[in-house]
């Protein structure tokens, strides 16, 4: 195992390490400049182009899904469902997370850069909330979608996994679910705003993008400082949850996508071929490898696979080759 290094005598780690450079300047809390309101000429953008990327929805492919009506009715619904769900993640999640670093609740020494980027971190992703309810309400009252799921599925399994762990290492485990969280919804974003979609989600999707890259490298940067400071329990405690973690991370949400197809007019066979697609284990392992390709190399470069258990851990879970 590495020797344990203290703060103030890890080399890795410059002055300029643990900030949110230039915030002032480039946090979409301070610049956004767009508004949250759908476009004026929206019904000519919808023949052109979508409420949410198709590529994230690959239910539409299948055959019962034959028009565009219903296309953009599901995919509404979809952002809908994104939309809150990102709300509650941002503020119930993430945030919880970020005071874990805020309020040295870590058990280790925080330097003053650390808590003052996490501070400003807070702030973006209570600007995040804000617009995402904002861009939420108007889609859903444009398309009369009035049932809205209060907790969706990753909330629940996520809030259901901290009330399982142990009371010393609830903390550590709050800190684990915000870096796999900041960690993956960068690339998710980045492949999101790939598509052509309706001009106000767009505009949102890239403003939360410049946010959430900057996010995604001060964690990776604070789960590498925190790696180096923890003791050997600690780091099996870590290494587990964060397998567990990954997993919940890619997981469908079964209930709310059957009542979403099935408010589309969806006949119950087709609900339950896609369901079946989408919900298998092999479907979540697939989603996880991909998805969580940039929380493995922030692993990697923290030296997690220098342990051949830990390594293991995750061969066995699927998520890494031999």
């Amino acid at each position: 195992m590495k020797t344990i290094i203290g703060p103030d005598l890890n080399p890795t780690f410059s002055s300029q390490h643990f900030t949110l450079h230039d915030w002032d300047n480039k946090a979409s809390v301070r610049t956004n400049k767009h508004c949250c309101l759908l476009p004026l000429d929206l019904q000519q953008q919808l023949k052109t182009r979508n409420w949410f990327p198709l590529d994230f929805l690959p239910y539409l492919n299948h055959p019962a899904i034959s028009n565009r009506a219903i296309t953009h009715h599901l995919s509404a619904s979809h952002l809908v469902y994104f939309l809150d769900y990102t709300t509650l993640l941002e503020h119930r999640i993430v945030n919880r997370s970020v005071e874990t670093i805020i309020y040295n609740e870590l058990g280790i020494s925080i330097p003053t850069r650390m808590k003052a980027a996490a501070l400003q971190l807070y702030t973006d992703e209570g600007y995040h909330a804000l617009f995402s309810s904002q861009l939420a309400e108007q889609v859903a009252d444009f398309y009369g979608i009035t049932v809205r799921q209060v907790t969706p599925r990753r909330i629940a399994r996520l809030n259901n996994l901290i009330e399982r762990t142990p009371e010393r290492r609830k903390k550590l485990c709050w800190f684990l679910i915000g870096f796999v969280s900041e960690t993956i919804i960068a690339k998710e974003l980045l492949d999101a705003c790939r598509d052509e979609l309706v001009s106000s989600v767009q505009d949102m999707l890239r403003d939360h993008l410049n946010d959430e890259a900057r996010h995604s490298r001060y964690f990776c940067e604070v789960f590498h400082y925190l790696w180096l400071n923890l003791d050997s329990d600690q780091r099996a405690f870590s290494t587990s949850s964060l397998v567990e973690i990954l997993l919940i991370f890619f997981e469908i949400d079964e209930p709310w996508l059957g009542s979403s197809l099935r408010g589309a007019g969806l006949d119950e066979t087709s609900v339950l071929e896609i369901l079946s697609d989408l919900t298998s284990s092999q479907a979540c392992l697939r989603r996880a490898r991909s998805g969580a390709r940039p929380t493995l190399k922030a692993l990697t470069k923290a030296g997690v696979f220098e342990i051949p258990s830990n390594r293991q851990i995750f061969f066995n879970a699927g998520l890494l080759d031999e």
